[in-house]
């Protein structure tokens, strides 16, 4: 059941953070975009690279690219390194909406520690990070 305990908050997260995109004036966004748009975000990322990252085939991470590069959040630009590749690069509305969306998760944030108590968030903050620190020293 962790699974479960692990997505209601996420999802929870990933409807705010498309409501509070629309109230601020981002209304042609999607819920797929948001995959894009994630922390790290896609900024000097290759398509195919990003598409890993979000667990997407490249047919539609490349179809979520073109649909954000024609609502002008982003544009994919020849890699100087290897002129075959793309990289992407957020426009200036692009970078303007990835600044909400990190002003969406410290609101929630804040609603969440003063739900739970400060002491108690962070702790929670402090044991998912060592769930995702990768090293397997959470698995004991």
């Amino acid at each position: 059941m962790i699974g479960a305990l692990l997505r209601m908050p996420w999802e929870a997260v990933h409807e705010r953070m498309l409501a509070g995109l629309h109230e601020r004036g981002y209304s042609d966004l999607i819920a797929p975009h948001l995959s894009v748009l994630q922390y790290p975000g896609p900024e000097n990322t290759r398509p195919s690279d990003l598409a890993a990252r979000t667990r997407m085939t490249k047919q539609a991470m490349n179809y979520l690219l073109g649909q954000m590069e024609e609502l002008g959040y982003l544009e994919r630009v020849s890699d100087e390194a290897d002129q075959r590749f793309k990289r992407i690069q957020l426009t200036r509305r692009g970078r303007a909406a990835s600044a909400v969306m990190r002003e969406i998760v410290l609101e929630i944030e804040a609603e969440w520690a003063k739900r739970l108590g400060r002491r108690q968030f962070a702790e929670l903050r402090e044991l998912l990070a060592r769930l995702g620190d990768g090293d397997g020293s959470a698995r004991r």
